[in-house]
């Protein structure tokens, strides 16, 4: 059972190097994903003048996000893992694959990223608004949620085929971008309902630095059901207690 393999971890973790470097990884990793993401909103609403998104906006965004997300996994691949996700360093605890201890370390960087990017973001821009994510008219916060659950889900348990499963053998190889093409096309799918976050740091980063908490537990909420039950049902069906291995990070 995946649960009963959650390690709590060694509290000393918190200061050994390897884990602080990793932890740096996610940092500058989400900090770069969450800039060209964001940023690129940005900037359509800029040449649009804040118009309403458009098909073409949609389309951007994905592409923004799946090109950076690409990169971003890949330069912290062999340092932390490349979670850039604390939903998926959720699923990766869920499953084992990290210590509770290194998980926290990975959501404080994590969270402390995104909200960097965004400062730098208003700051560059010469104080444009960082949009936080919102529900669109007739999408219930209960619509939300399953969306989030849903497209979560593809995104971990993408993660989970492609890097953390033992038996993945040169599959590994194309992870980084297997992972940004996940996101990308579920922006395509959810974009236009609520954002398609799958993603808490990158909602968190916006609503602090735009102060925007409404319905913002919807994408903490969503993100970790979703990641769960992925890492439940990967781990539990494809990933048998012979092969498994106790990792300390995602290996891409």
């Amino acid at each position: 059972m995946p649960v009963s393999r959650i390690a709590v971890g060694n509290p000393a973790e918190f200061g050994q190097p390897d884990a602080l470097k990793a932890a740096l990884a996610e940092f500058i990793s989400v900090l770069i994903f969450v800039f060209a993401g964001e940023g690129s909103g940005m900037a359509f609403d800029k040449l649009t003048d804040g118009a309403s998104t458009t098909p073409a906006g949609l389309i951007a965004a994905a592409l923004a996000h799946a090109f950076a997300l690409f990169v971003a996994v890949s330069i912290a691949a062999n340092i932390s893992g490349g979670h850039v996700n604390p939903a998926v360093t959720f699923g990766a605890l869920i499953g084992g694959n990290i210590t509770l201890i290194r998980s926290i370390l990975y959501w404080i960087a994590q969270l402390l990223g995104a909200v960097v990017a965004c400062l730098l973001l208003r700051f560059a821009t010469g104080g444009l608004k960082t949009s936080a994510f919102s529900l669109s008219s007739g999408v219930s916060v209960w619509n939300a949620v399953v969306l989030e659950i849903v497209i979560t889900f593809g995104l971990v348990y993408t993660v989970y085929a492609t890097a953390l499963d033992p038996k993945k053998g040169n599959i590994g190889i194309i992870a980084p971008i297997a992972i940004g093409f996940i996101v990308g096309a579920n922006i395509l799918v959810a974009g236009a309902f609520d954002g398609a976050s799958m993603n808490p740091a990158v909602s968190f980063g916006p609503a602090v630095v735009s102060w925007t908490w409404d319905n913002h537990w919807v994408y903490w909420l969503g993100p970790f059901i979703g990641a769960a039950i992925a890492a439940l049902v990967y781990d539990l069906i494809y990933i048998t207690p012979d092969t498994h291995e106790q990792l300390p990070t995602t290996d891409y």
